[in-house]
């Protein structure tokens, strides 16, 4: 062989040997790259960049079509038997959804999720104010379980009408007039705040402002709602009076917190003192816990105006003792309900409530409506004046107006209370509750069909009201005082003028079904529930809130 063609043989072999070589690289390096991306599509992560990955798509397209399971296709859309073949982003969603769990974002039918639609820069409305149930259609309403009797009773003291006396208020004022007031700003006042301000805060002042949130309650979820202040059951057709809450001037009034109230309470007792509204308020205040738990009636009678009920859980007990005059009292026979006398001994306290008071913590004391009956006054045994007095012993006994009777009262209920060694609770006055009546009193067509509540410069306390509360808070701030003395705490529940603007809460007609057969007067004494009076049960829980904190106050510095 010549030398020549030795040495191209060499060099031939020598070229071999370094294509050899540079396939063998290059085929490696192609497999290196098939793997790393293979797991990059795997965990959503870009491990190549475009150039890299440009270039495996075209060596995995011209490669051998046999190896074709180890590579996808670069467009489903390019090939006939590619519509069952998922994408690397649908696998990457199905292994996430598997092992990651991401909520999908599209429909499985579809490998890609949608576009996001466009963000409208219209600013969105605010949603309607929730509805207020309406009047539920004349059915009998189903029994109570524990506290309401359903089936009718026969009239008591209790129900019966207001007096005859009550002086009306001025005459309606023009239409301009009646607007409600305006509309209140959404408040950022945080709770720490509205606790800080409430105590130096007057909450007798202020005015109703629109709440547009349901109520507490309503007639279909509490039980314990007296048949004659269920004005919804009975028809009334309008719900605004539901619409409204009570602002005081310069703090916020927190709404009833039935959790909170009940924790504070827990493992005391509170009673109710006074007429049907002290009735009132207790079954309001029922109604406000029964969204937290139902008391279990524990009463040792089934007349409605000396009930106990116990709320288990908490071990709290609510009892109501009814006492139109707080001091003894005797009806005598005969007459009618507007001639009827009464023998009120003002110096002898009503031992029905007396005899207990020690048994509780919390002694809620309120009365007013009561004393413009014909009475006859009694003192040491011996009558000495009288309250409309018969023809035939009018000249026979000095004429006494109703105040006289008002302020013994609760002089005497205060000092009764005071004298006890036994209790050391809370004493709380609840002041006089206005009515409304309008063109005439109760027996002579008054009524009351306002539906907003007045301005505060559309009414204020005048004549025989103006002096029965004066007299009330004298008595108390004397009480008080001797309280003080002697560790038992006094507080005032001034829900006066706050109600002398809600015409619009009162029954009126609709405490009752129209009975054409039947005379009956109109309510504006009582109210309906829900309504206006579950505002002294936020009075009540804020009052019991402050006292609470300021003992804790009082021991934290002690220590």
């Amino acid at each position: 062989m010549k030398p020549h063609t030795i040495d191209n043989l060499t060099k031939r072999l020598q070229q071999y040997h370094r294509f050899g070589i540079l396939k063998t690289l290059t085929i490696v390096s192609l497999g290196v790259i098939l793997l790393v991306n293979l797991v990059g599509y795997a965990f959503s992560y870009p491990l190549l960049p475009s150039p890299l990955l440009g270039f495996y798509s075209f060596f995995a397209a011209s490669s051998n079509s046999s190896s074709s399971s180890s590579s996808f296709p670069s467009d489903t859309d390019s090939c006939s038997h590619c519509s069952n073949v998922p994408s690397p982003t649908t696998r990457n969603s199905d292994f996430r959804d598997k092992w990651f769990v991401v909520p999908s974002q599209h429909s499985p039918s579809s490998p890609l999720p949608p576009p996001p639609s466009p963000v409208s820069s219209r600013p969105v409305s605010s949603p309607p104010p929730p509805p207020i149930l309406s009047p539920p259609p004349p059915v009998s309403s189903p029994p109570p379980p524990t506290i309401s009797n359903p089936s009718p009773s026969p009239p008591s003291p209790v129900l019966s009408p207001p007096p005859p006396t009550i002086l009306n208020p001025s005459p309606p004022p023009p239409p301009s007039n009646l607007n409600p007031p305006e509309e209140p700003k959404p408040s950022n006042t945080t709770s720490t705040e509205t606790e800080r301000v409430t105590q130096d805060c007057d909450l007798s002042r202020g005015e109703w402002i629109r709440d547009w949130q349901s109520p507490y309650y309503t007639n279909t979820t509490c039980y314990a709602i007296q048949e004659h202040q269920n004005c919804m059951k009975f028809g009334r057709p309008d719900s605004d009076y539901l619409k409204w809450r009570w602002k005081p001037d310069g703090c916020e009034l927190p709404l009833f917190d039935p959790v909170r109230f009940l924790e504070a309470v827990r493992g005391k007792s509170m009673m109710f003192v006074g007429d049907s509204l002290a009735r009132n308020q207790m079954q309001s205040l029922v109604c406000l816990l029964s969204r937290v738990e139902y008391p279990k009636d524990i009463s040792e009678t089934t007349d409605e105006n000396f009930k106990t009920v116990f709320y288990q859980t908490h071990n709290f007990t609510i009892s109501i003792f009814w006492s139109p005059f707080l001091v003894r009292n005797e009806q005598q026979t005969g007459g009618t309900a507007k001639s009827m006398l009464w023998n009120l001994y003002v110096d002898e306290i009503d031992r029905r409530w007396a005899s207990r008071v020690d048994g509780f913590d919390y002694v809620v004391i309120s009365a007013g409506n009561w004393f413009n009956r014909p009475s006859m006054f009694y003192e040491n045994g011996k009558l000495f004046g009288c309250l409309y007095c018969p023809s035939d012993i009018v000249q026979q006994q000095q004429q006494l107006s109703m105040h006289y009777s008002n302020r013994k009262a609760f002089h005497h209920a205060f000092r009764t209370i005071n004298s006890s060694r036994k209790f050391k609770g809370m004493v709380i006055l609840r002041t006089i509750s206005p009515s409304h009546f309008e063109n005439g009193v109760w027996d002579n067509g008054g009524d009351c069909v306002r539906t907003k509540p007045f301005l505060r410069n559309e009414t204020d306390l005048a004549g025989d009201e103006l002096e029965l509360y004066e007299a009330q808070l004298e008595e108390f701030a004397a009480a008080k005082e001797e309280g003080r003395r002697k560790g038992i705490e006094f507080r005032l529940l001034d829900m006066t003028r706050a109600m002398l603007q809600r015409p619009d809460g009162h029954p009126s007609r609709y405490g009752h079904w129209p009975d054409p057969r039947l005379t009956r007067s109109n309510d504006c004494v009582h109210w309906c529930l829900p309504g206006p009076v579950d505002m002294w049960n936020d009075l009540l829980a804020q009052v019991l809130d402050v006292y609470l904190r300021k003992r804790i106050s009082d021991v934290s510095f002690s220590v």
